[in-house]
């Protein structure tokens, strides 16, 4: 078996269910106005640890670099460029898929957008606080993302893994260009280890998005288990 077929073999092990809970919870999840909160939240970090509006500015030109660059090059080149249809499109396997509700997406889906658009975003907060916990729930909000397009049948296994690759590269790659642009400051007076993280943001404004995050997928569940 090669590669491709094992990535179709392992897709329709992965995708759908019988379950109307988890159809439900995977449509909201796979929904970017649900991560709406948690975007402001980033944006209430950054702006609780920033001196002037320029750095937040800076932070969110980089932030958009990062969707830019990591989805908008794959929507606009990659995805025309490669033609690789969607799992649920797919005329060999097409009719195999558990399509929930009727959603195939586009045509084509080489490589995952949903992958490196949350991943760079990831990625590059990451690298921006250095929050050990932040960046564990950043990337899990990323894998949740990945996982939702696996289960909704638009994206191969390979399309996901290559987008998480590209968005890393992005991510890292923008948080460069950013430090160039704004060297590290340095450490406040007052500064303790315990609150404040490697790059002075304060610990206790990082856990604001750990929260937000957390309640996200609770408010996924309660809407998952009442509709």
């Amino acid at each position: 078996m090669d590669i491709i077929q094992f990535d179709k073999h392992l897709l329709l092990q992965l995708c759908g269910s019988e379950s109307l809970f988890l159809d439900s919870l995977v449509k909201t999840l796979t929904n970017a106005v649900t991560w709406v909160p948690l975007y402001i939240a980033l944006l209430y970090v950054v702006i609780k640890n920033s001196d002037n509006a320029r750095n937040v500015l800076l932070v969110l030109l980089s932030a958009g670099a990062c969707v830019l660059l990591a989805g908008t090059v794959d929507d606009s080149i990659v995805k025309p460029l490669v033609a690789r249809w969607r799992p649920a499109r797919d005329p060999e396997i097409g009719i195999l898929v558990d399509v929930v509700n009727g959603y195939r997406g586009g045509n084509y889906g080489f490589f995952s957008a949903h992958a490196s658009n949350t991943f760079s975003i990831a990625i590059f907060f990451s690298l921006l606080i250095r929050s050990r916990i932040l960046s564990t729930a950043l990337v899990l909000w990323s894998f949740v993302n990945c996982w939702t397009r696996i289960y909704l049948g638009v994206h191969y296994p390979g399309d996901i893994m290559v987008g998480l690759v590209w968005g890393s590269i992005v991510g890292t790659m923008v948080y460069l260009v950013y430090r160039r642009i704004q060297p590290q400051p340095a450490q406040p007076a007052s500064y303790v280890s315990t609150q404040y993280t490697s790059t002075g943001y304060q610990s206790q404004h990082a856990d604001v998005v750990i929260v937000v995050f957390l309640l996200t997928l609770v408010y996924a569940i309660l809407g998952a288990c009442l509709f």
